[in-house]
């Protein structure tokens, strides 16, 4: 039993290094990955054409306790792509810290989709994708695949969103998203498959959070307007 313990002990030492091992100077970005499927080779290559961005994947079933683990002064902002059914009460306590803390959320396309039965992850996401109706007046949300439609922006003040201008992408769509009151939209788009505002941007405690619902495979992944707006959103969130 001691031998056990003690590599275990051992085992965390060495995991909570091989966290705190981000380039200096660079934007330290953890990222939340699995309960979906992705594309990893394509996702990745985009997050590795960011210069002035290092990042380290976190994987569930175990990504939260990692997250609780990590000293928060190591890193800048969490980049949520993840899309887990489940959260315990221990763990829950990780989205309280990180917006105490004022760290920088993004949350990408079905991250919207995650912990369906804890109604409070709307907000901190500014909204939900429901995989059954909320109730009688709000139905079930819904997806199509492969669908091209041309992305407006609303808001060209928007660090998020400045510099660019409407594009065309080849993307899944949501439909039907309850979208929180009080978030500021940044991207809409008229196909009627979708839901008409696509992205958005609010604060939480300290932190700054966004959240694009584009974002499916590497027809976004290397849509080079889509990469502009991921990597000026992670500037955003991140900004002081």
């Amino acid at each position: 039993m001691k031998n056990i313990l003690m590599r275990l002990f051992f085992v965390l030492i060495l995991v909570q290094i091989s966290y705190l091992s981000f380039s200096a100077d660079k934007i330290k970005v953890l990222i939340l990955t699995g309960g979906h499927d992705f594309d990893r080779k394509s996702f990745f290559e985009m997050f590795d054409s960011f210069n002035n961005i290092s990042y380290k994947e976190l994987t569930h079933p175990q990504a939260y306790n990692q997250l609780i683990a990590i000293d928060p002064t190591s890193f800048d902002a969490v980049i949520f792509y993840d899309m887990p059914s489940a959260i315990n009460e221990e763990e829950k306590v990780i989205f309280n810290k990180l917006t105490t803390e004022g760290k920088g959320l993004l949350f990408l396309h079905h991250s919207l989709c995650s912990l369906q039965d804890w109604n409070e992850y709307k907000t901190f996401t500014g909204g939900k994708y429901y995989e059954k109706k909320r109730d009688e007046t709000f139905g079930a949300s819904s997806y199509q695949h492969d669908v091209r439609f041309t992305i407006h922006i609303l808001d060209q003040s928007n660090p998020v969103t400045r510099g660019s201008k409407d594009f065309e992408i080849l993307d899944e769509v949501y439909g039907n998203l309850e979208v929180m009151p009080g978030v500021k939209p940044l991207l809409s788009t008229d196909h009627p498959k979708s839901n008409k505002i696509i992205a958005w941007t609010f604060k939480k405690e300290r932190s700054r959070i966004v959240y694009i619902e584009p974002g499916h495979d590497k027809s976004a992944y290397f849509n080079p307007s889509y990469q502009q707006l991921i990597k000026q959103a992670i500037d955003y969130v991140v900004a002081k």
